[in-house]
């Protein structure tokens, strides 16, 4: 992914700058200058892994689709097929490794403290069905479209967008890093559930409260903790019942329960580093 992400320049470069051919100076230059920033952010977030940098890249690797997708398009007969095919294709497979579960685990682990491992949940469905796209909307167009207006004259609505763009920008980035610091953590201890959107608080379980850890079987009636998460996912069996105070749509509420449920991005490297940790 590094060396993908150093290359996109030579890679997607062509048919960018073949769009921008019939596009007025200013905003060449304010389109240009935008570009070779978010690169240069994505490659300081490819060697900086981060739970931070993490929301950055994969901010900046969708950004990149969409203004492929755009030049593409637009670049018309200016470019050849093969720039266009080429920069599609780099910026494509940069995404999909931006958002692989690996990319994840790396990420999130070098945030990590002492002896602990971290394993990001996935994110809930329901959340990818719009919520999601709408934060990264706000922050894509908050950040371009103020500039963009400003460069191509239109002074009123320019300095309003870039006014409203910075407010919306900044919460969308909230709302999306949220969902990069959800995880599973194996420490000394036992096991912290770290989950905003289903828990008030991270949860400790301590290695002798836990009876088991396996793939949830599908007629389970455990305390779903998934948020509707598509994928696999485990159960967590208790010896006896914990207080969990789960997040609420309009408060929290404390409740008892002695299986748990809940959909980590790499289930089976979790179950292992468990067992090695001896719990459950």
């Amino acid at each position: 992914m590094r060396a993908l992400w150093l290359l996109l320049p030579l890679l997607a470069g062509p048919v960018c700058a073949a769009s921008l051919d019939d596009t007025s100076r200013p905003i060449q230059v304010v389109a240009s200058l935008g570009l070779w920033v978010g690169w240069a952010l994505g490659l300081l977030a490819t060697l900086v892994p981060r739970t931070l940098t993490l929301t950055a890249l994969r901010l900046l690797a969708s950004a990149a689709v969409v203004a492929v997708v755009w030049a593409v398009i637009d670049a018309g007969s200016s470019a050849s097929t093969a720039a266009r095919v080429v920069g599609l294709v780099s910026v494509l497979v940069t995404v999909v490794l931006a958002f692989f579960p690996d990319t994840g685990r790396l990420f999130v682990e070098g945030s990590a403290y002492g002896d602990e491992q971290r394993f990001p949940l996935r994110v809930p469905a329901p959340l990818l069905l719009g919520p999601v796209p709408l934060a990264w909307v706000a922050v894509v167009a908050g950040v371009a479209a103020g500039p963009l207006l400003l460069a191509a004259r239109a002074w009123v609505v320019g300095v309003v967008a870039l006014a409203l763009g910075g407010a919306a920008a900044w919460w969308g980035a909230r709302a999306l890093h949220v969902l990069s610091r959800r995880w599973v953590v194996l420490v000394p201890a036992g096991l912290v559930l770290h989950d905003q959107l289903t828990l008030a608080d991270p949860v400790l379980l301590r290695r002798e409260q836990v009876r088991g850890l396996d793939p949830a079987p599908a007629d389970t009636d455990a305390l779903d903790l998934t948020g509707g998460a598509l994928g696999l996912a485990l159960e967590l069996t208790l010896v006896g019942p914990a207080d969990l105070t789960v997040a609420g749509a309009s408060a929290n509420e404390t409740v008892k329960a002695d299986r748990l449920l809940f959909t980590p991005s790499q289930p089976g490297a979790l179950l292992a580093a468990a067992r090695t940790r001896r719990i459950g």
